[in-house]
C-alpha cells in the first residue's frame, strides 16, 4: 500500500510538472510573440498586492527593506497595537474551511503552480518541514517556497493540537507534491525524536522520487532569503558539496555527548552514566540542526552501516541534531562531505543552511566579540525572533534561509520579505 501511494505521488508529480511545462511554453510563446507586452504582470494572482495583506499592508515595505528609520519606527509601533495584534491572527479553522475548494484556495493565496523556468524544473529540491504549532507561519512558509517540481514532506508533532494537524493535512491535500510524513513521532526539545522526524522525512522523500538534487530541512519558523531560482543556482555552484555548520566542538558542549541522557515525561534528563566512545572513534563535530545536503548524503544516512551505528550511538545524547549532521559531514566517503581536519571547519555564518542571531554574539561592528548587529525583534531561547528592522541585514547575506520568524511577534517582517521575494521571482521571468 505504501509503495502504491508513493507511485501515485510520483505520477501526480510528473503530471503536475508536465502541465506546468506546457503552461511555461505558452508563457514564453506569449512573450516572444510580442502580442501581449507585460503579459506576466497582467496576472494579478501572481504578484502580491495591497489587497493580499492584512493590517500590515499599511507599512512601506520598500522603505523598511532599505532601513529607513521612520518606516521602521512606524512598523514597530504598529506591531504593539492591540487591534493590530488581534486582527493579524488567522485561526486554524480558516485553513480547514478554505481548502475545501483547493483550486480556489491556491488561486486566492497566489501559489505558483507551474515551474517558473526550465532551469528550476530540471533541478528539483526536497524539503522536510517539522512543525508543531502556528499553522499560519507554516502556510506562509509553504507558499513562499512552493514550486510544483519540488517535494515537501511535512512532519507534524504527534502532540500537536488536533486543529493544527487537521489544518496542515488540509493544506497538504491541495498539492500532489506536499504530503505528511508516513511515521510521525513525539518531538522532544533537545532529544533524539527531533532528529528522527527529519530522518523519517528523508526516507519518504528518497522513495517518493529519484529526481531531486538537494535536501533542505526546515522548521515552522524559518523563512527563505532567496527565490527558488536563486537557490537552484547557488546549489548548482556547490558542484555536489553539502553546506552545513561543522566545526571542532568546544569544551562547554562536551557534556552533551559524554553522558547518557534519558527522556522522562516529555523532557530530556542528564544521568551520571558515562557514554562509551563513538563508533570507529569518529571525531564528534559540532554544528546545528539545519542542513543543505545532496541526495547522496541522504542515501548514506539511510543505507551506510557506519552511519547507522553512529545514529544509534547518538540516540541518548543531548541535542543530537547539533552533532549528528556535523559529524556525518566529516566522514570519508559520504557524498559532499569534507575532511575531518579542522582546516575544513565551517561555521554557521559561512554555511548556507541557516542565518541565526544568537543573543550572546550580538553587538556593534567595532566589537571583536560581536558576529552580527543587535536583534531588532525579540529573543526566544537566546535566538533572535527577527523584526522588520533586521530585514536589510538579512538580505545582505548568502544564506538560503533564516530563523526565527513569528507572525505573532512581528508579522511585518514576514509580510515585507515575502513581497520582496515574490516580486523578485517574477522579475526573473523577464
Amino acid at each position: 500500500m505504501r509503495l502504491l501511494k508513493r507511485g501515485c505521488l510520483l505520477l501526480s508529480l510528473k503530471l503536475t510538472v508536465g502541465l506546468g511545462s506546457l503552461w511555461m511554453v505558452y508563457l514564453v510563446g506569449q512573450l516572444n510573440s510580442g502580442r501581449t507586452p507585460g503579459f506576466i504582470h497582467s496576472h494579478s494572482w501572481l504578484e502580491y498586492s495591497d489587497d493580499d495583506g492584512g493590517p500590515e499592508k499599511v507599512c512601506n515595505c520598500s522603505a523598511i527593506l532599505q532601513g529607513e528609520q521612520e518606516a521602521l519606527e512606524q512598523a514597530k509601533i504598529l506591531t504593539i497595537t492591540r487591534d493590530f495584534r488581534r486582527n493579524i491572527q488567522i485561526p486554524d479553522e480558516y485553513y480547514i474551511n478554505e481548502t475545501q475548494d483547493c483550486r480556489k484556495f491556491k488561486f486566492k493565496r497566489k501559489y505558483i503552480t507551474f515551474p517558473l523556468s526550465k532551469e528550476e524544473e530540471d533541478f528539483p529540491l526536497a524539503y522536510s518541514m517539522v512543525v508543531h504549532h502556528k499553522v499560519q507561519n507554516f502556510e506562509r512558509l509553504l507558499r513562499v517556497i512552493y514550486a510544483p517540481q519540488n517535494l515537501y514532506c511535512v512532519h507534524v508533532d504527534k502532540k500537536s493540537k488536533p486543529s493544527v494537524t487537521s489544518a496542515i493535512q488540509a493544506i497538504a491535500s491541495c498539492f500532489p507534491n506536499v504530503f505528511l510524513v508516513s511515521q510521525a513521532v513525539d518531538v522532544v526539545y533537545a532529544g533524539w525524536p527531533r532528529v528522527q522526524a527529519d530522518i523519517n522525512c528523508m526516507a519518504d522523500l528518497y522513495s517518493a522520487s529519484p529526481k531531486w538534487k538537494y535536501f533542505i530541512n526546515l522548521c515552522g519558523q524559518d523563512f527563505p532569503l532567496k527565490t527558488n531560482l536563486e537557490m537552484v543556482r547557488i546549489l548548482r555552484s556547490l558542484r555536489g558539496s553539502n553546506s552545513l555548520e561543522s566545526e571542532t566542538m568546544t569544551g562547554g558542549k562536551k557534556w552533551r555527548v559524554s553522558y547518557v541522557h534519558q527522556i522522562t515525561d516529555g523532557n530530556i534528563k542528564t544521568t551520571d552514566k558515562l557514554k562509551s566512545p563513538p563508533p570507529f572513534n569518529l571525531p564528534i563535530k559540532s554544528g546545528s540542526a539545519y542542513i543543505v545536503v545532496t541526495r547522496g548524503f541522504v542515501r548514506s544516512v539511510l543505507e551506510d552501516t557506519r552511519i547507522e551505528m553512529l545514529i544509534n550511538w547518538f540516540k541518548d545524547t543531548y541535542s543530537p541534531d547539533e552533532f549528528l549532521w556535523a559529524t556525518i559531514q566529516r566522514i570519508p566517503g559520504v557524498p559532499g562531505s569534507k575532511w575531518p581536519n579542522s582546516k575544513y571547519d565551517q561555521t554557521d555564518v559561512n554555511a548556507l543552511a541557516r542565518l541565526v542571531k544568537w543573543q550572546w554574539h550580538e553587538g556593534s561592528q567595532d566589537s571583536e566579540s560581536a558576529a552580527y548587529p543587535e536583534c531588532q525583534g525579540s529573543h526566544v531561547r537566546s535566538i533572535c525572533v527577527y523584526g522588520a528592522g533586521d530585514l536589510q541585514w538579512l538580505l545582505e547575506h548568502d544564506h538560503l534561509f533564516a530563523n526565527k520568524f513569528d507572525i505573532e511577534t512581528d508579522p511585518i517582517a514576514i509580510y515585507c520579505l515575502e513581497r520582496y521575494l515574490r516580486h523578485k521571482a517574477l522579475a526573473e521571468l523577464q
